[in-house]
């Protein structure tokens, strides 16, 4: 079981790294309810989480944090499950869950030089702090989710709330002249370069509204169209109700952007690890015996799906249960399958979240070589029996709930 402890140092340090850092990932803004991006207001730091009743790390077992991205959510289930289910244990480590949140920024965090071990976040947002005067030297050393949950959602011509829009919102290029909802920090870059695609300037051709980390502001017909994560805020429309029928909204009533197929989406929740701490003697095995637990981890909740379910309700989730299997269950196709197996690095992935980070303004060129690294997931993988690709993965269907209980 997992210990679960402030750590004064790394809050202090972590919130003087946030404040002295620039740009999108460091801008003030909304705070809101529970969301999978975890790029919000940059005040406070990294707070513990985990399963009730844990206890002190036993004798000889390797003590290591991982910041998370967000709240505790199915968006974590496979590192829930390599705890509880002993993976961690067995190789000899003690993970600290440090959850994140509307007030963290997780890449600052992990690039503190005190900060934890192991981080969660998405490439561009650590490309982006990598950049900012040299102020990180993150590696990515897995890279977990193969494809983007990034979504933008708009209702169908003649749908939704009053007053009912005249017009359809299939593509980018459909954002002339609109309302278009993102989130801000970082979380945006997807939404933003496909506009560009399309020579569509934020503010200039459309309006550039920030969201809070729910879908009100399109479910009051606030805004024309709303970012949302296809494993979290998608399905909060879903589970709303039509106030004119009570029955809940039906997929058939919207349109969706998905940026996998628009051709700007990059690269998201990756593992990350500072360069300098990697070179120190010792601790490239603790990352190659943390990163085998947790693809087993991933790999058992691709198999156990409702289990895992469970495990993130202990592990401290405030979404209820129904939402936690809709997210569970869009999780894994995120990761699954795998052609090269769990953690792998997809070439054209890293070079399409390269070209539009470029290209959106996120960084001002190629990273510097040493960005990522494949090695060390490679070994963790030669050690694992488990079916690491998923090559047979299917996606199974769960039935949408009111307010997702």
């Amino acid at each position: 079981m997992s210990t679960w402890k402030r750590q004064a140092g790394l809050l202090a340090a972590a919130a003087l790294l946030i404040t002295a850092c620039t740009g999108p990932g460091a801008s003030p803004g909304p705070t809101g309810a529970a969301s999978p991006t975890g790029g919000a207001s940059p005040t406070g730091a990294a707070s513990p989480t985990g399963s009730p009743g844990t206890t002190g790390s036993p004798t000889g077992m390797t003590e290591v944090q991982l910041q998370l991205q967000w709240e505790p959510q199915a968006q974590f289930a496979g590192y829930f499950a390599a705890d509880r289910e002993g993976y961690y244990a067995d190789e000899g480590l003690q993970v600290e869950f440090l959850r994140g949140g509307a007030e963290i920024i997780p890449q600052n965090v992990g690039s503190d030089p005190n900060g934890p071990e192991f981080t969660i976040s998405w490439v561009p947002k650590v490309l982006e702090v990598r950049a900012n005067e040299a102020q990180s030297d993150l590696v990515n050393i897995a890279q977990v989710f193969q494809r983007s949950g990034t979504r933008s959602v708009s209702w169908k011509a003649g749908r939704g709330p009053e007053p009912v829009s005249q017009d359809d919102i299939t593509s980018p290029e459909h954002f002339a002249g609109k309302n278009i909802g993102v989130w801000d920090f970082g979380n945006e870059y997807e939404v933003t370069a496909a506009g560009l695609l399309h020579d569509l300037v934020q503010n200039e051709d459309y309006t550039k509204v920030i969201q809070p980390f729910n879908m009100d502001l399109l479910l009051n017909r606030e805004i024309d169209v709303a970012e949302a994560m296809i494993y979290n805020e998608y399905a909060q429309v879903l589970e709303a109700p039509n106030p004119d029928t009570g029955q809940l909204w039906q997929p058939d009533d919207l349109n969706v952007i998905d940026y996998n197929e628009v051709g700007t989406a990059m690269l998201q929740d990756a593992i990350f690890a500072r360069a300098a701490w990697l070179a120190e003697a010792g601790n490239e095995d603790i990352a190659v015996r943390f990163l085998r637990a947790s693809f087993r981890g991933w790999i058992f909740c691709r198999e156990n799906p409702d289990t895992c379910i469970q495990y993130t309700v202990d592990a401290g989730s405030t979404l209820p249960a129904g939402h936690q299997r809709w997210m569970m269950n869009e999780i894994n196709p995120l990761i699954w399958p795998t052609p090269n197996g769990i953690g792998s690095m997809n070439g054209d992935a890293w070079a399409q979240t390269v070209r539009v980070s470029v290209g959106a303004g996120i960084i001002p060129g190629d990273p510097e070589p040493g960005a990522f690294r494949s090695d060390l997931a490679l070994a963790a993988r030669q050690a694992i029996t488990e079916d690491a690709v998923g090559a047979d993965f299917e996606k199974g269907t769960v039935e949408v709930t009111p307010g997702g209980n």
